[in-house]
């Protein structure tokens, strides 16, 4: 797995498909999970539609680097938050948003790559607009999978999600795989998978488990702070995909996505949950590769 530096003190974990010739779409994945979440055969599929396809581990996500010097307690970073004392969380979080964008374009400039179609996923999703936002001249489009604005009227997660996603995991392989169910609380109603949320845990168990990094992934999204008057002033050409049955990220908060940039496409998805069932990637793969053509 190639790994290269990006910014002093920060290296890229990521992995490339297709023909370095055809145009490029770098796929940005969310909160605590590593780039295998986006599926090999995903990104193959996208491939054979004539993209070169790249997909990378975030900071403290996988294989790049981790910010070990600075741990943060989820427990006290949330109860600062909700007490109101943004000093005191802004103080536990070594980095932001915008770092997190940094890396992905830094990843680009690594690779010799100048533009590129950026695909982003939940926080991911953050991330890709935060990097349309501050360098629009290096993002050909955007397109804004499951994700949201960072107002917090919108996109609210269902109480049981949110539980679900702050539920501590076990640190046994076993008990880690058999925690995964739970994320089937905002998998698709009609084509949610066990089988396929269990591999994907113990692939990812086995690749790079380190579940420190997770408090300050949370931490950067919480503090970003809304990008509604950015993505107002947004220009790049830009979709918004949300499914319909989403209970982690409300379809609100891809709605007032779309609402938000000017000539935005919103495609809004059945059956489709926080997640990105097999049965619906001709779907996906078919409006990434319209809006990147």
């Amino acid at each position: 797995m190639p790994i290269v530096d990006v910014s002093p003190g920060v290296s890229i974990a990521y992995e490339c498909f297709g023909d370095p010739g055809d145009p490029p779409v770098l796929l940005v994945m969310g909160f605590g999970a590593q780039m295998i979440a986006w599926h090999e055969d995903f990104c193959r599929a996208l491939a054979e539609r004539g993209r070169f396809v790249i997909r990378y581990d975030n900071r403290d996500s996988g294989l790049s680097t981790r910010f070990d010097d600075r741990p943060v307690d989820i427990s006290q970073f949330i109860a600062a938050v909700s007490s109101g004392d943004i000093p005191s969380a802004l103080a536990m979080v070594p980095y932001g948003l915008q770092d997190m964008a940094d890396d992905g374009l830094g990843l680009l400039a690594a690779l010799g790559i100048e533009r590129a179609h950026v695909v982003g996923a939940s926080m991911g999703g953050m991330i890709a607009q935060t990097m349309a936002i501050t360098q629009p001249e290096r993002v050909l489009t955007l397109t804004s999978m499951m994700s949201s604005t960072g107002e917090s009227e919108y996109g609210r997660p269902s109480p049981e999600a949110q539980a679900a996603l702050f539920s501590p995991k076990p640190p046994d392989r076993e008990g880690y795989i058999a925690a995964a169910d739970r994320e089937l609380v905002w998998a698709s109603k009609r084509y949610g998978d066990p089988a396929a949320v269990r591999k994907l845990a113990a692939d990812s168990y086995d690749r790079a488990y380190y579940p420190a990094g997770v408090g300050r992934q949370l931490g950067a999204m919480i503090l970003s702070g809304s990008r509604a008057d950015a993505l107002r002033e947004l220009r790049v050409p830009t979709l918004v995909i949300h499914g319909l049955d989403d209970t982690l990220i409300d379809v609100s908060g891809g709605q007032r996505t779309a609402d938000l940039v000017p000539g935005a496409k919103l495609l809004l998805v059945p059956d489709m949950g926080h997640d990105r069932p097999r049965e619906l990637w001709p779907v996906l793969i078919d409006a990434v590769g319209a809006h990147t053509s």
